[in-house]
This record gives C-alpha cells, structure tokens and sequence, in this order.
C-alpha cells in the first residue's frame, strides 16, 4: 500500500471511486480537472492511497494562509476500518505541519457518524454548526477544527 499526490492521469479514478461513495462530496470532472490547473496546485493537496495499482481512497484539501480545510476524503467501502483514512489524514497533517499551519478545518454532514467519530478520533474538536448547509437531502454541517501548533 502506498500513499502519493494525485496527479491530472488519476482524475477518472478519483470520479469513480467518489461516485460509488454516497458519503463524498461528488463533484463534476470540471471541478476535479481544475485542482490540477496552474496557479491552484499550489494552494491543494490531493492524495491518494493505492495497493497494487487499485485506488483505495482520496483526500482533497486547500491550504489558505496559515489554514488547511479538507474538502473531501474517500475510501473505498470494501477498504473502510483498515487505516487507509488515517494514512490519508497523515499525509495532510504532515504537509500542514511543513506548511507551519495553524489549523485543519472541515465540515461533515451531521448524520455522518463514522465519520464524525473518526475526526474526533483523528484529534479534531467540533467548533460550530452551519445550519442547512447541504442539500440532497438538507441537512446541517457539523464543522470541526484541529490545531496544528500551539499558538503564541
């Protein structure tokens, strides 16, 4: 199992994996084509986990100044409870941390409980509500924060 940045080849993979999750946030090939473009490579992350060419899971986040926010993680339903969301996890907080960020950010549908209890696993403090955030069906976001480094 190896942990790599995407790069622009792995796009339909990316499309794939995320449409057979009905937990992800599902994105146009659009969206995902412009993570790649000059200029916004700079400022996000994609990463991926893969055995044996096979995709396994995705993460996708946006550094902004001295904050990262993750937009979307994935992981194959037939891989789910065997590490691959905390290899992903790692690989961003270890680019936040080289980075000298402060804080990860994300929000979650608040009746995603696995995924709620593996972010407050992973470290990460709920820190607010957005009320009616998604839609298909509606429902509040639960946002959470983690802190990177101390503050001064």
């Amino acid at each position: 199992m190896k942990i790599r940045t995407a790069t622009p080849d792995d796009i339909p993979l990316l499309l794939q994996l995320e449409r057979e999750s009905t937990t992800a946030a599902h994105w146009t090939l659009q969206q995902y084509t412009d993570l790649f473009r000059d200029g916004a490579a700079a400022s996000r992350l994609v990463l991926l986990v893969e055995k044996d060419d096979v995709l396994l899971g995705f993460l996708v986040a946006h550094h902004i100044a001295s904050e990262w926010e993750l937009e979307n993680i994935v992981v194959s339903s037939n891989e789910r409870r065997k590490g691959i969301g905390a290899r992903l996890m790692q690989g961003l907080m270890d680019a936040a941390g080289h980075s000298a960020s402060e804080f990860l950010f994300l929000e979650v549908r608040e009746s995603n409980h696995s995924a709620r209890r593996f972010y407050q696993k992973t470290g990460f403090q709920q820190a607010g509500v957005r009320k009616g955030y998604y839609r298909d069906p509606p429902e509040d976001a639960i946002l959470y924060r983690l802190q990177l480094r101390k503050l001064m």
